[in-house]
Order: C-alpha cells, then structure tokens, then sequence
C-alpha cells in the first residue's frame, strides 16, 4: 500500500501575523513614565578666588535612615520644616534686605541672596520622605515668592497675581496680557528670592 504524504502547512503568513501582533501590542501597552525633581544647575562662574560662606547663612537639614528629620542640629517634624525655612530665608539679618519681614536676628541669614539650604539624606532615607521634605523646601521658596509677587502686582500693573500664577500666566500663550513687563517682574523675584537649595548624600 503507497504511503500518503502529509499535507504540507502553508506558513508563508505567519511572519505577518507576528508582525501585526507585535505592532498591537506595542500600540496598546501603556507604558509607566518616570516622575523626578525639576532642578536646573547654577551656571559655572570662572572665578579663581575661594568663596567664603558663612555657617549662619546655612540651613542644614539631615534626614536619617528613620526618616527623622533634624534641621540645625535639633530634631523637627515635617510639618513645621515649612515655616523654619521661611523665617530663615526672610530673616535679611544684615539689614540689606528692605523687603525682607523676618526678625532680623543677627545670629542667623543675612540676605536671601546669601542662604543657602543644605539637604543631606542617607542612603537608607525613603523616597517618599526625601520628596516630602524637597516639597517642603521648594514650598518655603514659593511662598516667599508668592507674597513678594503681590507686593510688586499694584506697581507693576499685575494686580492680586502671585509668583505661581504669574509664571502660568506667562506660558499661557492665549493670554493678552504684557509678558516683556511679566518676565521682567518674575526675574526680579527670581533674584530676591534665588533659590538655593544644596544636596548632599552621606554614606
């Protein structure tokens, strides 16, 4: 008796289908996007002589592998970090600072151009408190800010506006409004209010 052949397999489409499934799949997989801190770098300044900083002009904060947080050397919870900040950085204890409120104490900054916040976390510290306490910070900066920017709003034609908004406002491109007088009002709270902001990791 003759042996039957078996039928052959037609698998010149597979290829195809492969194809087609990997483009399906690569269309309809989401794909989670990493979120991270918004920093951009002070410029480099070619200059050959040592700056000297004083220690009072320093705000040191130290996270621990607990999560504790200890800011000038004394244990603080998160939710005063915030208003520490603030009076160290509006402190103006020189007196060259005319639109500081602070209490003026000599012992502590002496002009927002001069403090400088210094963060220090282990390696052990957890992300979400390390972002609590840079949400803090930043938030210490934009406070000042903002109030700065409703001082300056009567005379410069940007009434009840503060810093946050006036920022939406000048990347808003449907808005009317002058932005040449917007930007030079944000720069000049920009400058009266740098934000300094140091990081360190400690072994």
């Amino acid at each position: 008796m003759a042996k039957r052949s078996a039928p052959e397999v037609n698998a010149g489409s597979m290829a195809d289908i492969a194809f087609l499934l990997l483009i399906f799949f690569l269309v309809t997989t989401t794909m989670e996007k990493d979120s991270g801190i918004t920093r951009k770098l002070p410029p480099m300044e070619e200059s050959e002589e040592d700056v000297i900083i004083k220690q009072k002009n320093i705000f040191t904060v130290l996270i621990n592998n607990k999560d504790q947080l200890l800011v000038e050397d004394e244990i603080m919870e998160l939710e005063d970090l915030r208003t520490a900040a603030v009076a160290f950085l509006d402190n103006g204890g020189d007196g060259s600072c005319d639109y500081c409120n602070g209490v003026r104490d000599e012992s502590s900054s002496d002009n927002p151009d001069k403090a400088i916040i210094s963060l220090k976390n282990l390696r052990e510290t957890s992300y979400a408190q390390y972002i609590s306490v840079q949400n803090e910070l930043v938030g210490a900066y934009n406070e000042l800010r903002n109030k700065r920017a409703l001082q300056l709003g009567p005379s410069s034609g940007f009434r009840d506006m503060n810093f946050i908004e006036m920022q939406k406002k000048y990347k808003d491109v449907k808005w009317p409004g002058n932005k040449t007088k917007l930007k030079e009002v944000i720069d000049r709270i920009k400058l009266e209010y740098p934000q300094k902001l140091s990081e360190v990791q400690e072994q």
